[in-house]
């Protein structure tokens, strides 16, 4: 458990064939917010009526009225 802790992953066999794998589950990171609105900082912003417009436009939000 050990080595599982720090990053080892280990296959798993039955009379010497894999059938499983045990790996690490992925650790949290923490990110400062900071960071994060500087990551974002640059992006281009949406326009939310058109973005919906052009949802309704390609999506039929009511398929069963048209049969």
């Amino acid at each position: 458990m050990k080595a599982l802790d720090q990053g080892e992953t280990f296959v798993i066999t039955r009379n010497g064939v894999p059938v499983g794998q045990l790996t690490p589950l992925p650790r949290r990171r923490f990110v400062r917010l900071d960071d994060v609105r500087n990551t974002f900082a640059h992006i281009a912003s949406v326009n939310w009526t058109q973005f919906r417009q052009d949802l309704d436009a390609f999506v039929d939000q009511y398929p069963d009225l048209h049969d």
